[in-house]
Protein backbone atom coordinates (compact mmCIF):
# COMPACT_ATOMS: atom_id res chain seq x y z
CA UNK A 1 0.00 0.00 0.00
CA UNK A 2 1.14 3.85 -1.16
CA UNK A 3 0.31 6.90 -0.42
CA UNK A 4 -1.73 8.54 -3.61
CA UNK A 5 0.32 11.46 -4.90
CA UNK A 6 -1.61 14.25 -3.51
CA UNK A 7 -1.04 12.89 0.11
CA UNK A 8 2.89 12.37 -0.97
CA UNK A 9 2.91 16.11 -1.86
CA UNK A 10 1.08 17.03 1.37
CA UNK A 11 3.55 15.27 3.66
CA UNK A 12 6.99 15.41 1.83
CA UNK A 13 8.62 16.83 4.24
CA UNK A 14 7.66 14.00 6.77
CA UNK A 15 8.87 11.65 4.13
CA UNK A 16 12.39 12.81 3.47
CA UNK A 17 13.22 12.88 7.20
CA UNK A 18 15.16 9.68 7.43
CA UNK A 19 14.14 9.12 10.76
CA UNK A 20 10.25 9.07 9.28
CA UNK A 21 9.78 8.15 5.39
CA UNK A 22 7.22 6.62 3.45
CA UNK A 23 6.67 4.00 6.07
CA UNK A 24 6.20 5.88 8.90
CA UNK A 25 4.09 8.08 7.12
CA UNK A 26 1.96 5.15 6.02
CA UNK A 27 1.73 4.31 9.34
CA UNK A 28 0.04 7.66 11.07
CA UNK A 29 -2.13 7.73 8.10
CA UNK A 30 -3.83 4.04 9.45
CA UNK A 31 -3.35 5.34 13.16
CA UNK A 32 -6.50 5.88 14.93
CA UNK A 33 -5.79 8.75 17.96
CA UNK A 34 -8.30 9.45 20.51
CA UNK A 35 -8.34 12.91 22.27
CA UNK A 36 -9.91 13.57 25.45
CA UNK A 37 -10.21 16.98 26.31
CA UNK A 38 -10.05 19.76 23.13
CA UNK A 39 -8.73 22.68 25.02
CA UNK A 40 -5.87 24.51 25.83
CA UNK A 41 -3.63 21.12 25.32
CA UNK A 42 -6.17 19.39 22.89
CA UNK A 43 -6.77 21.87 20.71
CA UNK A 44 -2.67 22.58 19.03
CA UNK A 45 -2.33 18.77 19.84
CA UNK A 46 -5.04 18.00 17.51
CA UNK A 47 -3.94 20.89 14.95
CA UNK A 48 -0.62 18.88 14.77
CA UNK A 49 -1.95 15.62 15.04
CA UNK A 50 -4.39 15.97 11.97
CA UNK A 51 -0.93 18.46 10.25
CA UNK A 52 1.03 15.12 10.80
CA UNK A 53 -2.03 12.93 8.46
CA UNK A 54 -3.20 11.13 11.28
CA UNK A 55 -5.72 8.63 9.48
CA UNK A 56 -8.73 8.32 12.23
CA UNK A 57 -9.28 11.20 15.13
CA UNK A 58 -11.91 10.75 17.67
CA UNK A 59 -12.84 13.98 19.81
CA UNK A 60 -14.00 13.61 23.74
CA UNK A 61 -15.12 16.96 25.41
CA UNK A 62 -18.35 17.59 27.14
CA UNK A 63 -17.72 21.48 27.49
CA UNK A 64 -18.67 24.36 25.52
CA UNK A 65 -16.91 27.00 23.41
CA UNK A 66 -16.47 30.18 25.71
CA UNK A 67 -15.24 33.12 25.44
CA UNK A 68 -11.90 32.90 27.65
CA UNK A 69 -10.76 29.97 25.71
CA UNK A 70 -9.94 31.84 23.00
CA UNK A 71 -6.81 32.97 24.25
CA UNK A 72 -5.52 29.46 24.13
CA UNK A 73 -7.44 26.97 22.30
CA UNK A 74 -6.40 27.71 19.03
CA UNK A 75 -8.64 25.89 16.64
CA UNK A 76 -12.11 28.07 17.84
CA UNK A 77 -13.10 31.61 16.55
CA UNK A 78 -15.63 33.92 17.79
CA UNK A 79 -18.30 32.32 15.72
CA UNK A 80 -17.60 28.91 17.90
CA UNK A 81 -19.04 30.63 21.66
CA UNK A 82 -21.32 28.56 22.67
CA UNK A 83 -20.57 25.59 20.15
CA UNK A 84 -19.65 22.13 21.99
CA UNK A 85 -16.03 21.70 21.75
CA UNK A 86 -16.47 18.66 20.50
CA UNK A 87 -18.37 19.56 17.19
CA UNK A 88 -16.20 22.77 16.45
CA UNK A 89 -13.48 20.93 16.71
CA UNK A 90 -14.36 18.08 14.63
CA UNK A 91 -15.95 20.32 11.88
CA UNK A 92 -11.89 22.12 12.22
CA UNK A 93 -10.35 19.07 11.21
CA UNK A 94 -12.77 18.87 8.48
CA UNK A 95 -12.08 21.95 6.74
CA UNK A 96 -8.67 21.47 7.46
CA UNK A 97 -7.77 18.11 5.27
CA UNK A 98 -11.12 16.55 4.37
CA UNK A 99 -9.27 12.93 3.84
CA UNK A 100 -8.98 12.39 7.48
CA UNK A 101 -12.13 10.54 9.67
CA UNK A 102 -12.88 12.30 12.31
CA UNK A 103 -16.09 11.23 15.03
CA UNK A 104 -17.47 13.75 17.60
CA UNK A 105 -18.17 12.93 21.13
CA UNK A 106 -19.58 15.55 23.05
CA UNK A 107 -19.84 13.76 26.53
CA UNK A 108 -17.18 12.70 29.34
CA UNK A 109 -15.35 9.95 29.38
CA UNK A 110 -16.67 7.08 32.16
CA UNK A 111 -16.14 4.10 33.00
CA UNK A 112 -19.44 3.06 31.38
CA UNK A 113 -18.74 4.39 28.54
CA UNK A 114 -14.89 4.33 27.46
CA UNK A 115 -14.59 0.81 25.77
CA UNK A 116 -17.27 1.80 23.34
CA UNK A 117 -15.39 5.51 22.66
CA UNK A 118 -11.92 4.01 22.66
CA UNK A 119 -12.38 0.99 20.18
CA UNK A 120 -10.07 0.32 17.87
CA UNK A 121 -7.77 3.18 19.58
CA UNK A 122 -4.13 2.87 18.59
CA UNK A 123 -3.34 5.81 21.48
CA UNK A 124 -5.76 8.07 23.75
CA UNK A 125 -3.97 11.45 24.69
CA UNK A 126 -5.45 13.03 28.08
CA UNK A 127 -5.28 16.88 27.88
CA UNK A 128 -8.63 16.77 29.79
CA UNK A 129 -9.18 18.91 33.07
CA UNK A 130 -10.44 16.75 36.26
CA UNK A 131 -8.73 13.72 38.29
CA UNK A 132 -11.46 11.46 37.99
CA UNK A 133 -11.52 11.61 34.41
CA UNK A 134 -8.24 10.71 34.10
CA UNK A 135 -8.24 8.03 36.24
CA UNK A 136 -11.29 6.62 34.61
CA UNK A 137 -9.36 7.28 31.19
CA UNK A 138 -6.46 5.25 32.72
CA UNK A 139 -8.15 2.12 33.99
CA UNK A 140 -9.78 2.19 30.79
CA UNK A 141 -6.37 1.82 28.92
CA UNK A 142 -5.02 -0.23 30.38
CA UNK A 143 -8.47 -2.29 30.51
CA UNK A 144 -8.20 -2.11 26.40
CA UNK A 145 -4.75 -2.86 26.36
CA UNK A 146 -4.07 0.60 24.50
CA UNK A 147 -1.41 3.07 25.31
CA UNK A 148 -1.87 6.64 27.08
CA UNK A 149 -0.36 10.10 26.39
CA UNK A 150 -1.29 12.01 29.25
CA UNK A 151 -0.80 15.72 29.35
CA UNK A 152 -1.21 18.47 31.91
CA UNK A 153 -0.65 22.29 32.05
CA UNK A 154 -0.97 24.86 34.91
CA UNK A 155 0.20 28.49 34.92
CA UNK A 156 3.72 28.01 33.25
CA UNK A 157 4.44 24.23 33.95
CA UNK A 158 3.47 21.53 31.81
CA UNK A 159 3.87 17.64 32.41
CA UNK A 160 3.82 15.20 29.30
CA UNK A 161 4.27 10.79 29.78
CA UNK A 162 3.32 8.09 27.71
CA UNK A 163 2.01 5.05 30.11
CA UNK A 164 1.70 1.48 29.24
CA UNK A 165 0.55 -0.35 32.00
CA UNK A 166 -1.28 -2.95 30.35
CA UNK A 167 2.15 -4.00 30.19
CA UNK A 168 3.93 -6.15 32.71
CA UNK A 169 6.93 -3.90 33.32
CA UNK A 170 4.91 -0.30 32.83
CA UNK A 171 3.29 2.30 34.88
CA UNK A 172 0.05 3.67 34.71
CA UNK A 173 -1.21 7.17 35.08
CA UNK A 174 -2.81 5.92 38.88
CA UNK A 175 1.12 4.80 39.63
CA UNK A 176 1.68 8.22 39.10
CA UNK A 177 -0.91 9.85 41.40
CA UNK A 178 -1.97 7.30 42.88
CA UNK A 179 -5.75 6.74 44.70
CA UNK A 180 -5.77 10.13 46.91
CA UNK A 181 -6.95 12.18 43.65
CA UNK A 182 -10.70 10.96 42.95
CA UNK A 183 -11.81 14.79 42.58
CA UNK A 184 -14.08 15.91 39.64
CA UNK A 185 -12.19 19.04 39.16
CA UNK A 186 -8.39 20.06 38.92
CA UNK A 187 -8.58 22.94 36.60
CA UNK A 188 -7.74 25.91 38.73
CA UNK A 189 -6.74 28.18 35.77
CA UNK A 190 -9.73 30.36 36.09
CA UNK A 191 -8.11 31.54 39.74
CA UNK A 192 -4.45 31.27 38.88
CA UNK A 193 -4.11 32.34 35.15
CA UNK A 194 -2.33 30.71 32.01
CA UNK A 195 -0.06 31.47 29.80
CA UNK A 196 -1.35 31.06 26.00
CA UNK A 197 1.83 30.21 24.71
CA UNK A 198 2.13 27.54 27.38
CA UNK A 199 -0.32 25.30 26.85
CA UNK A 200 0.34 25.49 23.31
CA UNK A 201 3.99 24.65 23.58
CA UNK A 202 2.57 21.45 25.74
CA UNK A 203 -0.02 20.43 23.68
CA UNK A 204 2.42 20.78 20.55
CA UNK A 205 5.17 18.73 23.04
CA UNK A 206 2.17 16.02 23.29
CA UNK A 207 1.81 15.79 19.35
CA UNK A 208 5.08 14.89 18.98
CA UNK A 209 5.48 12.26 21.73
CA UNK A 210 1.87 10.77 20.22
CA UNK A 211 3.96 10.23 17.40
CA UNK A 212 6.60 8.80 18.91
CA UNK A 213 4.44 6.01 20.11
CA UNK A 214 2.42 5.61 16.72
CA UNK A 215 5.68 5.02 15.08
CA UNK A 216 7.56 2.39 17.42
CA UNK A 217 8.74 -0.31 15.55
CA UNK A 218 7.55 1.07 12.46
CA UNK A 219 10.74 3.91 11.93
CA UNK A 220 13.47 4.81 13.77
CA UNK A 221 11.68 7.95 15.31
CA UNK A 222 9.12 5.77 17.01
CA UNK A 223 10.58 5.51 20.57
CA UNK A 224 7.23 5.78 22.92
CA UNK A 225 9.34 6.32 26.03
CA UNK A 226 7.48 4.48 28.48
CA UNK A 227 7.34 6.18 31.92
CA UNK A 228 9.56 8.80 31.18
CA UNK A 229 7.83 12.07 32.80
CA UNK A 230 8.87 15.09 30.66
CA UNK A 231 8.51 18.82 33.25
CA UNK A 232 8.48 21.98 31.03
CA UNK A 233 9.16 24.90 32.40
CA UNK A 234 8.02 28.09 31.02
CA UNK A 235 9.46 30.34 33.53
CA UNK A 236 13.48 29.22 32.87
CA UNK A 237 12.57 28.15 30.02
CA UNK A 238 13.99 24.09 30.22
CA UNK A 239 13.08 20.92 30.69
CA UNK A 240 13.60 17.78 32.86
CA UNK A 241 12.89 14.01 32.48
CA UNK A 242 12.07 11.95 35.51
CA UNK A 243 11.07 8.38 35.32
CA UNK A 244 7.65 6.54 36.94
CA UNK A 245 8.03 2.42 38.12
CA UNK A 246 4.82 0.59 38.06
CA UNK A 247 3.27 0.49 41.48
CA UNK A 248 2.80 -2.95 42.60
CA UNK A 249 -0.11 -2.29 44.51
CA UNK A 250 -1.39 -0.21 41.67
CA UNK A 251 -5.11 -0.97 42.00
CA UNK A 252 -5.39 0.41 37.88
CA UNK A 253 -2.54 -1.56 36.21
CA UNK A 254 -1.06 -4.43 39.20
CA UNK A 255 -3.46 -6.07 41.44
CA UNK A 256 -5.24 -8.81 40.81
CA UNK A 257 -4.29 -8.08 36.57
CA UNK A 258 -3.48 -11.63 34.18
CA UNK A 259 -0.68 -9.97 31.88
CA UNK A 260 -1.14 -13.72 30.36
CA UNK A 261 -4.37 -12.17 28.62
CA UNK A 262 -2.82 -9.06 27.68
Amino acid sequence: MSLPPDRLDRFARHIVLPEVGGAGQMALSQAHVVLVGIGGIGSPALQYLAGAGIGRLTLVDDDTVDTSNLQRQTIYTESDIGSPKAEAAARWVQQFDKALEVRAHARRVKGENAAQIFEDADLVLDGCDNFATRLAVSDACVAAGIPLLSAAVGRFQGQIAAFAGHLPDYSCYRCYVGDAFDAEDCDTCAEDGMLGAMAGWVGTFAAMQAIRVLLGSKASFGDPQWGKLHILDGMKPGMRMLSIAKDPDCKGCSLGRDYSAG
